[in-house]
């Protein structure tokens, strides 16, 4: 009988598994701040509650905003970076001085293809000395890149976000951006766009950049000059810092329309809240 009871038991543990390996959850990216705008990073899961198109989803895991995250950083290392790629190692290098100890950091670089300069690690050191090794050269596979890296890092555990940082606009991606963009939006990872000099200028691409953030819940700056590349990256990793993570399974229903996500926070009406807004279940 005991034999018994240990077989069902390891048979319901496998079809769970089975079940869980399954069922996409959405992940929802969260910040919450007070009336003045100070972030409020030790509110407990049971302070918050999921609603899609207005109706309550059960949570099914929920990470603070004090645990662990881990960060690709996607820079930009094409020809046309060689005046201000200077800047970029100095401001990814103070990002990194001011990660927590326990969050993790990887970084790539991209050109005609993507190189992988240091994997994921806590050793912040380390990724400095990879970041100072970076050399401007080639044409721009921005699309590609932001797809592979996305792919690369959404099996990693726990919170998860892409910091991207380019110049100029695609020319030699295989990828389509919309394609791009898609694949993004489905690995759920939020994603901060910077653009910096002729990116700036370039509208299309900054539609796109635009895009790309908000329909995975990150956010899109412009740096006009070194000064804001500096501002800018320390911006990043003050948002860093205050996000929690909720997930929950989507309830059946037309996989072709969008559904909009409201995150409430019981007992605290005035707090702000900023995240994504909703997705399409694709």
């Amino acid at each position: 009988m005991k034999i018994c009871a240990v077989i069902l038991a390891l048979a319901a543990a496998s079809l769970w598994a089975q079940f869980t390996s399954n069922v996409r959850l959405v992940e929802v990216y969260a910040s919450v701040y007070d009336r003045r705008g100070t972030p409020v990073d030790d509110l407990s899961k049971d302070r918050f509650r999921v609603l899609e198109d207005g109706r309550p989803q059960p949570v099914l895991s929920f990470e603070s905003a004090t645990d662990a995250l881990s960060c690709a950083i996607l820079i930009d290392t094409t020809g046309s970076m060689m005046d201000s790629l200077g800047s970029v190692r100095n401001a990814v290098s103070s990002l990194l001085e001011k990660m927590r100890p326990e969050d993790s950091v990887a970084l790539y670089a991209f050109s005609t293809s993507l190189n992988t300069l240091q994997d994921f690690t806590t050793d912040k050191a380390a990724a400095k000395r990879a970041v100072m090794r970076t050399r401007a050269g080639g044409e721009t596979a921005l699309f590609d890149a932001i797809s592979e890296v996305s792919r690369e890092i959404a099996p990693r555990p726990g919170k998860k976000v892409i910091v991207l940082f380019t110049d100029g606009a695609d020319n030699a991606s295989r990828l389509l951006p919309d394609a791009a963009i898609t694949r993004a939006r489905q690995t759920a990872i939020p994603i901060y766009a910077v653009a910096e000099g002729d990116a700036t200028k370039e509208g299309r691409l900054l539609k796109q950049l635009r895009t790309l953030a908000t329909q995975t819940g990150g956010l899109c700056y412009q740096a006009k000059n070194g000064h804001d590349v500096s501002k800018v990256f320390a911006d990043i990793q003050a948002e860093l810092k205050h996000m929690y993570l909720i997930s929950y399974k989507p309830p059946e229903g037309d996989r072709t329309k969008w559904r909009a996500i409201q995150i409430v926070i019981d007992g605290a009406p005035n707090y702000k809240i900023r995240g994504k807004t909703g997705y399409f279940p694709d």
